[in-house]
């Protein structure tokens, strides 16, 4: 893998599992105490997001923001997705202390988006891992421990048919054929869980061997990044490469702004980072482009 291919990953993150998580982070810290003006404010903040055309959405998020957009009042859909789950991670970190209330808020933040109960616990047990992260390096204690939050069948299953594999030293081409690597979160979040077992002490390894076993890799990138994160902030990761990462919304030192609000908010001070919509808007458009170039040169052969 070439260094280009993985700041390609992280950048395409930029675009969706960090924007969504950024809009999670912005939320929690305008409303710290209030869960109902938490999940208000992330789906104004959602629609806004959806208007200004973001590439890579998942269809299940487009449906629940066209339904935000006509003032519904249950926007969810009953699809098992994961785009709930890859924004999770930041309420796990900023809750770690508060397990009944982190859980109802990641439930709730899930809700806006999915109501499959195999969406809203695969959220459930990525905020719950990065919880754990947060007093603890041991992650097969974590990655197991975390496992008690869910309770819906086949989500359970692959859980454990992932642990299983890491603990067996399974290659990733094996478990990605056993576990599976697509949108669907019973893929998504097993293949993160076991990704995370075996290289979670190094970052860089871990999104390696997530490109590697292809499939929707910057959604199980952005769900192994927030756990290794939550391990080891982002001094974790090669300065040189974020140092190369496009600034501006939701940006590096947007990202930073933001972490400095919500430990502002757990201490009683109100702030939040603002960026501006018109630039987020022609971001997007500049880089229409180069994303179905991208697509077209995976697809058409050369």
């Amino acid at each position: 893998m070439t260094r280009r291919e993985l700041l390609d990953l992280i950048e395409h993150g930029q675009g969706v599992g960090a924007q969504q998580s950024a809009l999670v982070a912005q939320s929690l810290a305008r409303h710290p105490g209030d869960p109902d003006g938490v999940v208000r404010a992330f789906r104004r903040s959602l629609l806004g997001w959806f208007l200004r055309l973001p590439w890579g959405i998942g269809l299940g998020t487009l449906r629940a923001c066209c339904r935000i957009a006509l003032g519904l009042r249950r926007t969810g859909v009953p699809t098992a997705g994961n785009g709930a789950a890859m924004r999770a991670a930041v309420v796990g970190v900023l809750l770690h202390a508060d397990e009944v209330g982190r859980r109802a808020m990641s439930d709730a933040l899930a809700r806006v988006t999915h109501t499959d109960p195999r969406a809203v616990e695969g959220a459930r047990y990525v905020a719950e891992v990065a919880a754990a992260l947060v007093g603890s390096a041991d992650r097969g204690a974590v990655l197991s421990a975390a496992r008690s939050a869910v309770d819906e069948a086949l989500l359970g299953a692959a859980i454990d048919r992932a642990l299983a594999l890491a603990r067996d030293g399974a290659a990733p081409d094996v478990a990605a054929a056993a576990l599976g690597t697509t949108g669907y979160v019973v893929h998504t979040v097993p293949f993160a869980a076991y990704v995370f077992a075996r290289w979670g002490d190094d970052p860089m390894a871990a999104i390696a061997a997530v490109i590697r076993a292809g499939g929707d890799t910057d959604s199980i990138g952005a769900i192994v990044g927030a756990w290794c994160g939550a391990v080891g902030g982002e001094g974790a990761l090669p300065a040189g490469l974020i140092a190369e990462l496009h600034d501006g919304p939701f940006g590096p030192t947007h990202l930073r702004a933001l972490a400095r609000d919500l430990a502002g908010a757990a201490a009683g001070r109100a702030a939040v980072a603002t960026y501006s919509p018109a630039y987020a808007m022609a971001r997007n458009l500049a880089l229409y482009p180069v994303v179905i170039a991208h697509a077209l040169r995976r697809i058409v052969p050369y």
